[in-house]
Formats: C-alpha cells, sequence, structure tokens
C-alpha cells in the first residue's frame, strides 16, 4: 500500500510519519513529496491509496487572502505550499483519503476556503499553551464531537494530545465541521460536514501530532490505523 506523504524526511520529526503507519501495518511503502516539483507530485500521487499532509512551517497567508498577516507568520516555504496545495486538488480528483496533520489540517482549511489565526499569541489571551516550550511538545485536553469520526476511531469524548503550534484555524471552510476542540475554543480536529452521509472520500485534519504520541493513547495509533483501513478500501474499491 502505497501512502504518499507530503514531507517525510530531512529531520527526525519527519521520519515519524513512516514509523508511525509502519506501526499500524507492515504492508505500507511510503512516497515522500519533499523535494519534488508540483507537477512531479501530482504524478507520484496517482500511483497513491492515500495522502497524509504533514507538519511544518506557516501557510503563507496570501494564500488565504490577508497578507497583513505576514509579520505574525514564521519563515515561509513558498514552494512546500505550492506543492501541497496541488497535492490537495489533485487528491480531491482522485477521490483519495487525506489526512492532515498540525500544518496539514491548516493547509486543508485555507485549501477548501478557511482562513488561519495568524498568531495565537497575539489574539485574545488563552490559559492553554499550544506552542513548544524548550523544544518540547505542549501537552493539553481536548473534547471529541459526539458523532464524528475521531470518535469513531478513537472511541472517546475526551482526551489529551500534544501541541506544537502558534496557527490554527480561524474561519472553518464551510464543508467542514470541528470534530475537536481544545478548551479555550480553538479547533482541534475537523472533518466534512456530512461525513457520517457518505458520499465523499474520507478526510481528517488534527492540529495534534498522533505520530509523536504514545501509540496506545486512543489520539494516536487508532488514527493511523483507520486511515491505512481507508487507503486499503480505495485501492479496493475505486482504483481496482
Amino acid at each position: 500500500m502505497r501512502i504518499a506523504i507530503s514531507k517525510a524526511s530531512g529531520a527526525n520529526n519527519y521520519e515519524k510519519y513512516g514509523k508511525w503507519l509502519a506501526a499500524a501495518s507492515s504492508d505500507v511503502l511510503v512516497v515522500d513529496m519533499h523535494g519534488r516539483s508540483p507537477e512531479e507530485a501530482v504524478e507520484l500521487l496517482g500511483t497513491c491509496e492515500g495522502l497524509i499532509l504533514s507538519g511544518g512551517p506557516d501557510v503563507a497567508p496570501e494564500r488565504y487572502g490577508e497578507p497583513e498577516k505576514r509579520e505574525l507568520c514564521g519563515a515561509i516555504d513558498e514552494h512546500r505550499d505550492a506543492v501541497e496545495f496541488a497535492l490537495v486538488t489533485a487528491a480531491r480528483e482522485l477521490s483519495l483519503p487525506v489526512l492532515g496533520i498540525c500544518r496539514g489540517a491548516q493547509l486543508l482549511n485555507v485549501a477548501y476556503g478557511g482562513t488561519l489565526t495568524a498568531d495565537i499569541p497575539s489574539a485574545p489571551p488563552s490559559t492553554i499553551e499550544h506552542r513548544q516550550v524548550d523544544g518540547v511538545d505542549s501537552k493539553h485536553h481536548v473534547h471529541i464531537e459526539p458523532g464524528s469520526i475521531i470518535l469513531r476511531i478513537a472511541g472517546v469524548l475526551d482526551g489529551n494530545v500534544n501541541s506544537a503550534h502558534h496557527q490554527a484555524v480561524e474561519k472553518l471552510a464551510t464543508l467542514f465541521t470541528p470534530s475537536a476542540l481544545s478548551p479555550d475554543g480553538v479547533i482541534e480536529a475537523f472533518e466534512w460536514g456530512d461525513a457520517t452521509m457518505g458520499g465523499k472520500p474520507f478526510l481528517l485534519a488534527l492540529q495534534w501530532h498522533p505520530e509523536r504520541m504514545e501509540y496506545d493513547e486512543p489520539l494516536s495509533l487508532n488514527i493511523a490505523q483507520h486511515f491505512l483501513h481507508e487507503a486499503e478500501a480505495y485501492s479496493v474499491l475505486i482504483r481496482r
């Protein structure tokens, strides 16, 4: 089973995505999109059964029509933005299962018409720390929405997740609905608004990093296992 990851190499944290998938199934070949052109990445995506949009730097605010937020952003990787927005478009055309993690979740929201809070600490104050502290992921509580896909995957209405981001969803794209929230109201996961009705390919976006959590936690390896199940179903029912 071939799973495309928008960036799966270049640093230890990026390599954890492949290890996480391998812990869920031995039948996984990671197709790393790092360093490829948008055209090359899209062509390779056509040979895959699923797409993971991994974490990383801030999405350029010009992508969601708010260039004035640039001063609140960290480093911007314009090439990576171009590759990943092309991948999202291609994945939709192919009806591929998609999993967005941290930056990947934010990019999915922007790609479908949403906007981002460019810097959580500059927004209304919160008692929740979402950024890393001294290079270590923070941890906080999340509430899972009843009836959501993530509830079916994790089997819990409440849990704890790691956190390493200074941006977040501001306006959620109209096609999506929140499926997990932190106590300060930050959207920690989202999915299709009518996902339970069927008719759309699997899509789940997470603000936390399940690949960096203990695998036995409900909001970690269960997600990889379910995503690979969706990828396997895609290979049988759609690709054949």
